[in-house]
């Protein structure tokens, strides 16, 4: 069987100017990366602003299990069946991050003959957006060493520093460290700090959730470093560095446009994690894609209890967004692994996709299961899904896509134009922002992890009680945690109940304009794993590209 780079190496791709054209982009439009990659200036775009929107997708998924669910594969497909259909389409991804690419997730262009192009450039550097946002947080962190190390004028408490390093990889002996040592004069402050991982830095956030250079600049501006000897916050605006951040990030604002293999074109930008961020590709890009496309194909990261309910709750109700349909992924090994005897029993296992299904129809937004369909899959285990999914009410759908391209993802494209013509969406959020910050935590708990209460331990009583007297309690909580399962526990599969979430840490990020529960275990700097993918990664001197998937 052919690699994902052989596949991608073999394909004979027309220049990025060829598929920027079926959105109306002229080649005098791109700032050019390369022959396969450009960006779009805001400029540019705004020439579209008086269009009407086109239909929105999201592509989400069953719980992650180490099967794989296929989502990102399917939702390149999904873009290159529509586009087969004769539908002028555009797909709206995130950029993948090299800590995963390099640790155990491997990359995020897709695989087999659903990918984007080229894929060896997206996994890594792109058009260095990721190394701009790493680059705008240290320096920023910079700025707060300096500004307690050269009088502290702010009268900064050297213990409530919230703003920590970053990087993009996967380090887990960074996560809590010791900074400032070897005296006043040339160490700086001693104090406790540590690292993030980039996707889950709050400037990666805001660069995915602003919708303008002026946003940009504001919710820059609105970031928390710290907090003073009285307890109230401190800004970057107060630190005095907006301004230089702005210039760092003056190219990542605009959006990245490539292609999938089939030549559709696909909008990559934006890459916060969805179990410790929002999870989901920028604003700025769905809005133009959606101005430029009749329909936009986009993912939320993860599961329909992470990156799906933080689309519909944070990035629709920031941006005004109104998905149309959404796209369930899974396969029948996944299905099995959510058998919560551990029996890998079909039957068991549906509990699992049945409360995803439940979860997107609670957003008045009509679902449709995609079966991510392997060769080891039995035309009875496929029925049997068919079935279940008949019994929800549920439209579903084969998916072949990895293995034939968009030839493979014809049923799903048909299905989802069929939802989409039919016009029965009637999005709402989830809770209004009046509710308190712990009702809620409360609410997504419970309706969409199926937990019967929240426990809080550590800090985070207090966190809220700092968040609400800054003033910023109306704002949308992102819930950190596990991606292996709904609740908290990565242990606990199906759809667990009886259980309670464990809150022990409430973090502010009032640029990117919401409010950050940390929850169990979840770290914000992944570690590698035993057999990292970085082990078996490698690149010959004829130019050969080993082990990148």
């Amino acid at each position: 069987m052919k690699t994902d780079v052989e596949i991608a190496s073999e394909a004979c791709m027309e220049p990025i100017q060829a598929a920027a054209s079926k959105l109306g982009f002229t080649p005098d439009d791109l700032h050019l990366y390369g022959k396969y990659a450009a960006k779009i200036p805001l400029d540019v775009l705004k020439r579209f602003d008086s269009r009407p929107n086109g239909k929105l997708v999201l592509v989400t998924a069953i719980t992650a299990t180490k099967a794989g669910e296929g989502k990102t594969v399917t939702s390149i497909g999904l873009i290159e069946a529509l586009g087969r259909l004769g539908v002028k389409v555009a797909g709206g991804l995130r950029e993948p991050s090299m800590g995963p690419v390099f640790g155990i997730k491997g990359g995020a262009t897709g695989g087999g003959y659903a990918q984007v192009y080229p894929m060896w450039d997206i996994n890594l550097h792109f058009t260095g957006d990721i190394h701009a946002a790493s680059a705008a947080h240290n320096l920023l962190s910079a700025m707060v060493e300096n500004h307690l190390a050269k009088g502290n004028e702010l009268q900064i408490d050297p213990t409530r520093v919230t703003w920590k390093k970053t990087m993009d990889t996967n380090c887990r002996e960074l996560r809590n460290i010791v900074v400032g040592l070897g005296g006043k004069s040339t160490g700086g402050i001693p104090r406790e700090s540590g690292f993030i991982i980039t996707s889950a830095s709050e400037i990666s956030a805001i660069l995915a959730l602003a919708n303008s250079v002026s946003d940009l600049r504001k919710r820059l501006g609105e970031i928390v470093v710290a907090y003073d000897i009285r307890g109230k916050p401190v800004t970057a605006e107060q630190i005095g560095c907006v301004g230089a951040m702005m210039l760092i990030l003056k190219d990542a604002i605009n959006p990245n446009l490539v292609q999938t293999l089939e030549g559709d074109p696909v909008y990559i930008h934006g890459f916060p994690f969805a179990n410790i961020a929002h999870g989901n590709s920028s604003v700025i890009s769905t809005k133009y894609g959606l101005k430029t496309a009749d329909v936009l194909v986009t993912e939320g990261g993860f599961a329909a209890d992470l990156g799906a309910e933080k689309f519909f709750d944070i990035v629709c109700r920031q941006a005004g967004f109104r998905p149309d349909c959404a796209v369930v992924v899974a396969s029948v090994r996944a299905i099995k692994l959510h058998d919560a005897l551990g029996e890998e029993s079909l039957e068991r296992g549906f509990a699992n996709l049945d409360k995803h299904v439940e979860n997107i129809k609670k957003f008045g937004v009509p679902p449709v299961v995609a079966i991510n369909r392997f060769s080891i899959d039995t035309d009875e285990e496929i029925e049997a899904v068919r079935k279940h999914c008949g019994e929800l009410g549920v439209p579903c759908a084969i998916s072949e896509v990895f293995a034939k391209g968009g030839e493979g993802g014809n049923e799903l494209a048909q299905a989802v134009m069929k939802v989409l013509e039919e016009g029965k969406a009637d999005f709402h959020t989830l809770y209004e922002d009046s509710l308190t910050i712990k009702e809620k935590i409360h609410k997504v708990a419970t309706e969409i992890y199926g937990a019967s209460g929240v426990r809080y331990v550590g800090t985070a009583e207090r966190d809220i009680k700092s968040i609400e007297q800054s003033g910023k309690g109306n704002l949308p909580v992102c819930v950190a945690k596990t991606q292996l399962s709904i609740s908290d526990n990565p242990a606990l599969k199906g759809a667990p109940t009886g259980w309670e979430l464990e809150v022990r840490e409430v973090a502010l990020s009032a640029g990117a304009g919401f409010i950050v529960p940390i929850c169990g275990t979840i770290m914000l700097i992944p570690g590698l794993p035993t057999d990292p993918a970085a082990k078996h990664i490698d690149y010959t001197d004829d130019g050969k590209i080993i082990g990148l998937s």
